[in-house]
C-alpha cells in the first residue's frame, strides 16, 4: 500500500510535520520561470491580436482556426442544448435552479442611512460591465463550471459575460459545455483557451472583446496567465489543483473516505488527496479501501499518480490536531466526517468550502448545492473566498454632507489636511464656510 499512498503517525506533535503541508513551499520558485514563460504568449496576444491566438491555438491544442471561427455561432449552441441526453439536460436544468437560488439569496444591496443632521452616507453597489468566464477542457469536460461560474454572473447583473473553453473536443467545445452556456445565458461563447485566451479576454482582439474581470480554473499556464494580465483586468483567483482534506474519526466508514478521496485524485495528477484521523483503525482501513478503490478506478494509472505524489494519510494526536493540521494546509475543500461535524466547524479557520457529516461529499458541492466550487486552492483560502456574486460587483462609497456637518467639522478637516501638508485640500473647506 505504500506505493500508493504514505501514512505518517503525526501523534507526538513534535515530529516534524510532512512537507505536504508546509504549502507554501510547494508554490516555489519555479513559478517565477512559468510566468516568464506565460508573459511572452501574453505580450504576443496583446501585440498581435487574433493572429497570435490562432497560432498558440495550433501550437497548444492542436486545431488549426482563423479568428472568424473563434466564435461559436448562436444557432449551434442552440443544437447543442437540443442534442445532449434529456437526463443531463434535466440535471443541469436542476443546478441551475439551485445555483441560481442561492446566490441570489446572498445577492447584496446598495444601502444608505440619513443621519438626524441630514447627511446621507451609504455604499451604491453596481455590477462589472463584461466578464470573461474560462472554463477548462483538458482530461475532462466540465460544464458544471460554466454554471458555477456565469449563473453568479448573470445574477449579479452584469451586462455581457464571455466564456471561452479551448477546442480540445474534435477540435471544438464539448457539447455539454456549450449546453451548460446556453442554459446560465452566457452572451457569446469563444472555442480558445489556455494563456492565449486569457491574454485575448483581458486586451481585447479584433475578434474577442476585452472584458474586465477573468474568472475561472484553469491548468497552471491559465494560472499564470491570470496573474500576468491582473494589472489589465481584475481575476478572482489563481486557481490551482483540486484538493481535499477530510478530518474523519472511528464513526467515518472507512469506503466513503477512500471514495471522497479518489473523487478529487481522479482530477489530475496534481491533485491533493489527505485524511487526517485519530484512529488508528481507520487510517488502516482505509488505506485498504483506496488499494481496492484504486484498481477498480477506470483512471486507475493517473489516480495512483496523483495519490503517491501528493496523498496522505495522517494520524494525529486528537480531532483539534486534526484541525491544526488542516488549517496549516488551507484546503480547497474540507471534509469534516466526524460524529459532531458542528463543534468541529466552530475551531476551523482556512478552508475554500467546508463539508459537514456523511452525507455531504464534495460532489454535492461541485454539481447541485448551490454555492459556487470555483474555490482557492493552493493554501490561498488562507485569505481567498469562493466565487461568489460579491466577485462581480462594485462597491461605491455615496457621501451627501449638510452645510451645518460640514461647518461643525471643519476645523477637524483642515488640521488634518494642513498636517499633511495638503493645502489645497483644507482650502475646499475653508472657503465653504467663510
Amino acid at each position: 500500500m505504500a506505493d500508493i499512498i504514505t501514512t505518517y503517525d503525526l501523534r507526538k506533535k513534535r515530529k516534524p510535520v510532512p512537507r505536504i503541508f508546509r504549502v507554501r513551499e510547494r508554490i516555489g520558485p519555479s513559478a517565477a520561470r512559468l510566468e516568464a514563460e506565460v508573459t511572452k504568449i501574453v505580450e504576443a496576444v496583446a501585440a498581435r491580436g487574433d493572429a497570435a491566438v490562432a497560432e498558440f491555438t495550433k501550437e497548444f491544442d492542436g486545431v488549426a482556426l482563423s479568428a472568424r471561427r473563434f466564435e461559436i455561432k448562436k444557432n449551434t449552441i442552440s443544437r447543442a442544448l437540443s442534442t445532449i441526453d434529456r437526463d443531463v439536460r434535466r440535471s443541469l436544468e436542476k443546478a441551475l435552479e439551485n445555483i441560481r437560488k442561492f446566490h441570489k439569496i446572498t445577492l447584496p444591496r446598495s444601502e444608505q442611512y440619513s443621519r438626524p443632521d441630514g447627511v446621507k452616507l451609504g455604499e451604491r453597489i453596481t455590477p462589472i460591465a463584461r466578464v470573461g468566464v474560462h472554463v477548462p477542457g483538458g482530461k475532462a469536460f466540465y460544464p458544471s463550471t460554466v454554471l458555477m461560474a456565469v449563473v453568479p454572473a448573470k445574477v449579479a447583473g452584469c451586462d455581457e459575460v464571455v466564456l471561452v473553453s479551448p477546442p480540445s473536443y474534435n477540435g471544438t467545445i464539448h457539447p455539454a459545455i456549450l449546453a451548460a452556456a446556453g442554459l446560465a445565458g452566457a452572451d457569446r461563447v469563444f472555442r480558445i483557451g489556455g494563456a492565449q485566451a486569457i491574454a485575448a479576454l483581458a486586451y481585447g482582439t479584433k475578434t474577442v472583446p476585452a472584458v474586465d474581470k477573468i474568472v475561472g480554473p484553469g491548468n497552471r499556464y491559465v494560472s499564470a496567465a491570470k496573474r500576468v494580465v491582473s494589472h489589465t483586468a481584475d481575476i478572482d483567483k489563481e486557481a490551482g489543483p483540486s484538493e481535499i482534506v477530510i478530518i474523519a474519526d472511528k464513526s467515518a466508514r472507512p469506503r466513503w473516505v477512500a471514495a471522497d478521496m479518489l473523487s478529487q485524485a481522479e482530477h489530475d495528477e496534481e491533485a491533493v488527496a489527505i485524511l487526517l484521523t485519530d484512529s488508528a483503525r481507520l487510517a488502516r482501513d482505509v488505506a485498504t479501501e483506496i488499494e481496492q478503490q484504486v484498481e477498480e478506478s477506470p483512471r486507475k494509472l493517473l489516480v495512483a499518480k496523483a495519490l503517491k505524489s501528493h496523498g496522505a494519510i495522517v494520524l494525529a494526536s486528537d480531532l483539534t490536531h486534526a484541525v491544526e493540521l488542516a488549517d496549516m494546509r488551507a484546503p480547497e475543500h474540507l471534509a469534516l466526517m466526524v460524529e459532531k461535524p458542528a463543534s468541529l466547524l466552530k475551531l476551523v479557520r482556512n478552508a475554500g468550502a467546508i463539508f459537514l457529516g456523511p452525507y455531504s461529499p464534495v460532489a454535492v458541492g461541485d454539481y447541485i448545492a448551490g454555492p459556487s466550487h470555483v474555490l482557492p486552492t493552493a493554501g490561498t483560502a488562507r485569505f481567498a473566498s469562493a466565487l461568489t456574486v460579491n466577485d462581480f460587483l462594485k462597491r461605491s462609497s455615496v457621501i451627501a454632507y449638510t452645510k451645518k456637518r460640514l461647518v461643525k467639522e471643519a476645523d477637524h478637516i483642515v488640521r488634518l489636511a494642513e498636517t499633511e501638508g495638503l493645502q489645497a485640500h483644507a482650502e475646499s473647506v475653508k472657503m465653504r464656510v467663510r
